[in-house]
């Protein structure tokens, strides 16, 4: 087992999961088994009970792990199925040596940080790097471990002396360290100093200079703890210049071919490229003796592939986010990949309308005309309207608002989660006439409790107790356009995360008057998907299809509202769901998964 540990120094939020990714990607694209570690320093469990403004937004496991987002980028980069073990937190650390020394298990000696705390974190690396995470379950040949935070940070410090004893363990063929840091651009205008980074976008800047003291003591710090950078990732927002990199290469104790350059680039899919180009997977192979052939081949078609067409697209499509946390795009960093994934398939270039649901609502517009009206201006200006999931009270009313809106006037719809639920409230109160109609986690008084809390929910606990992770849904109509969009199967299997679900006893009063429910779950007690009659696209689904959205196989239901927005829905599937040649992959096109070629556009796995 080969270990790579990717670190972080200056500041958070540098980009470590893309590169971790990304590393992970073309080593994969080699034909080696990957799998992938997340490090949270925090006492946190989970992060099921976080905000989506703390850390952005929950991502969901196969398992019901509530883990953090970077997961969702190695699953989506690397095409593999995660557990919750994946995501190891000092909360778990501890807890686990804590539920340990209850039992005895240390024979009465004094419980301490080093070795116990440390050890706990080594055997959970060794023991999670084993598990298969792909569908031929084969044990990985390399492990990816990103540690989050920064270098120097206090909590991360038991992780750090943790790796520092297991390069010594694991021997040093058999791990690498990997540390990310940033080369910030500073130019002077007038009596003003300016410094920027970008990260992962197009906008050019202006030439300044690219100042390496920063990675320089980030360096140092790391050395101080104990290890040793072997490759040094900046991040810059422009390609950095040979003297810059010389003068770290010389300052930080590396070869000049050890410092690479992680520039801004127009898409994500261009960063495995970008690695790969500074001879990456060489170094990585003469430095694990890996067990590949390095020679000039077509490595990353695919994802050259993505990344060109992404750069050339012409015809655009826009998409109205109704949501409660707009002010953080990784608040539905999911979502928004697998609207861009669907995009990328209809040959669209994605615009994505965020619109605050309470920005909707009569309070706004008594409070704040001008807000109101640009937020309707927005939605209406939109090509369709997309409301994902979340949890309390405040802006649901506007989110009614515009699935009322999206139903009238005939504009394609998903509902995912609590989208869902809204769209049932929204066709009781307004075609039913039912006007308190609403859910249970709302008004606990309505006389028409159409959403209401799962029986075995338990309300004394707020971690973990949610219908978590992969569930089956059974759809129920041979005719549902959703159905057809994943290729006519009988049932899928799809993430959940939710505490409330549609009432099964009101079921039959929206069925007579067109609000069907195509999906049920297993025992067709759970209302899992809604298609409304006549309608160019309404649909809504209780589970999370975006957490199973990849690259090149969008995910169905988000597929088809983007088909849908762009006017290709009708045709696609009157061609049976087949795309026409212009808007497939190449049959050139490497997989991501070793022994595989992906020779045309794929749907998740249904099983």
């Amino acid at each position: 087992m080969k270990y790579i540990l990717v670190t972080g120094g200056v500041i958070s939020g540098i980009g470590k999961g893309i590169i971790a990714s990304s590393v992970g990607t073309i080593l994969k694209s080699c034909g080696l088994h990957v799998t992938a570690i997340k490090i949270d320093p925090y006492i946190n469990i989970d992060a099921g009970t976080f905000s989506p403004y703390e850390h952005g937004e929950v991502f969901v496991l196969d398992d019901g792990g509530e883990v953090d987002l970077d997961l969702g980028n190695y699953e989506r980069f690397l095409d593999i199925r995660l557990t919750k073990d994946n995501n190891l937190t000092t909360g778990k650390i501890y807890q686990s040596v804590i539920n340990k020394e209850r039992r005895g298990d240390y024979l009465g000696k004094t419980v301490q940080v080093v070795p116990h705390i440390t050890d706990a974190i080594q055997e959970w690396m060794m023991k999670q790097a084993r598990i298969s995470v792909d569908d031929d379950g084969v044990e990985p040949q390399v492990c990816v471990i990103e540690l989050g935070g920064t270098v120097g940070d206090i909590e991360s410090m038991p992780f750090i002396e943790a790796f520092r004893q297991f390069q010594f363990k694991v021997k040093r063929e058999n791990f690498c360290n990997i540390h990310v840091s940033l080369v910030p651009q500073v130019w002077h205008t007038g009596e003003q100093t300016h410094v920027t980074l970008n990260f992962l976008t197009s906008e050019p800047n202006t030439t300044g200079e690219q100042k390496t003291k920063p990675t320089q003591n980030s360096v140092r710090e790391l050395r101080g703890l104990g290890l040793s950078p072997d490759l040094i990732m900046c991040r810059c927002s422009s390609p950095l210049e040979t003297s810059v990199k010389e003068k770290i290469s010389m300052f930080c104790h590396v070869e000049p071919t050890q410092v690479i350059c992680v520039h801004d680039v127009s898409s994500v899919y261009r960063v495995p490229l970008l690695l790969e180009d500074q001879g990456v997977v060489s170094y990585l192979c003469q430095r694990l003796s890996l067990p590949i052939e390095v020679r000039p081949r077509k490595m990353l078609t695919k994802w050259k592939e993505m990344a060109d067409r992404s750069a050339r697209l012409l015809e655009h499509v826009s998409i109205a986010l109704v949501g409660k946390y707009t002010k953080l795009a990784d608040s539905y960093t999911s979502v928004i990949k697998a609207l861009e994934h669907s995009a990328l398939a209809v040959n669209h270039k994605l615009e994505v309308k965020y619109i605050d649901s309470a920005d909707l609502e009569a309070a706004t517009l008594q409070d704040e005309p001008v807000k109101y009206h640009e937020a309707w201006q927005r939605l209406c200006s939109a090509h369709a309207v997309l409301v994902p999931g979340g949890f309390g009270v405040r802006g649901t009313e506007g989110k009614m608002h515009a699935i009322n809106w999206a139903r009238k006037q005939n504009k394609p719809f998903l509902g995912v989660c609590l989208g869902m639920q809204l769209a049932v409230c929204e066709f009781a109160r307004n075609v039913l006439g039912w006007e308190d109609a609403n859910s249970t986690e709302f008004n606990p008084e309505s006389t028409h409790p159409v959403v209401i809390e799962m029986p075995e929910h338990n309300p004394g606990e707020m971690g973990g107790t949610m219908r978590l992770g992969k569930r089956r849904t059974i759809f129920k109509s041979s005719t549902s356009v959703l159905r057809k969009l994943y290729g006519g199967v009988e049932y899928v299997d799809e993430r959940h995360r939710h505490r409330f679900e549609v009432n099964p006893e009101l079921k039959h009063h929206f069925e007579r008057r067109g609000l069907q429910f195509v999906g049920q779950d297993v025992e067709g007690e759970r209302m899992e998907v809604i298609e409304l009659e006549d309608h160019c696209y309404f649909v809504g689904v209780q589970y999370h299809p975006e957490f199973t959205s990849r690259p090149i196989k969008p995910s169905p239901p988000y597929f088809g509202l983007l088909l849908a927005a762009a006017g290709k829905l009708q045709g696609y599937l009157n061609k049976g769901c087949r795309l026409s040649p212009r808007d497939t992959y190449s049959d050139r096109s490497g997989s991501s998964s070793p022994e595989e070629d992906m020779s045309e556009l794929k749907f998740p796995s249904l099983s």
